[in-house]
């Protein structure tokens, strides 16, 4: 009994080691669900678009600065992660004007956000919004950019990149 214990002692270590983890974050990416979930934004097309359109209203999440005006006329862009995936990789949103991503998360129980950066996800953050689960849909509002190439992210999947371009 006696010879049992150094072996019972050695997977006890070997059990903890093995549930530990010096990188932080996300570790999983769950399996894609068998039925789509509907969006829960209404909309008459059948699925988001890349381009943007004529919207006016606040954005549904306080971001504890002014937001951005957005004047009649501005501009809303749609966009939705889904399966651990964005709907569209190019989203072109108007220069030198705010605008707004109406950002649905359609992947149940996963959290997703948006970051913005200059020229490719290295770039520098010009834009980073709040990290939240789905399903749920959130309107971003987004500062003027200058003419150019941007990368979108979820920060907390590395596989969810995508061009805007301001124009």
């Amino acid at each position: 009994m006696s010879a049992l214990r150094p072996i019972a002692a050695g997977l006890v270590v070997l059990a903890i080691a093995a549930c530990t983890s010096s990188t932080p974050g996300w570790t999983y990416a769950p399996a894609p669900s068998a039925t789509p979930i509907p969006s829960a934004v209404a909309s008459a097309s059948a699925g988001p678009s890349a381009e943007p359109t004529s919207s006016v209203g606040p954005s549904s999440v306080p971001s504890g600065k002014p937001a951005p005006s957005i004047e009649p006329g501005g501009s809303t862009v749609q966009l939705a992660a889904q399966a651990i995936a964005w709907s569209t990789t190019e989203l072109t949103a108007p220069a030198d004007t705010a605008f707004q991503i109406v950002f649905t998360n359609n992947d149940a129980s996963v959290p997703h956000d948006v970051d913005i950066h200059e020229g490719d996800p290295a770039g520098a953050l010009v834009h980073d919004s709040d990290t939240f689960p789905g399903v749920e849909t959130r309107t971003l509002d987004i500062d003027p950019l200058p003419a150019g190439i941007y990368a979108y992210v979820c920060s907390v999947h590395a596989n969810m990149v995508g061009t805007l371009t301001a124009e």
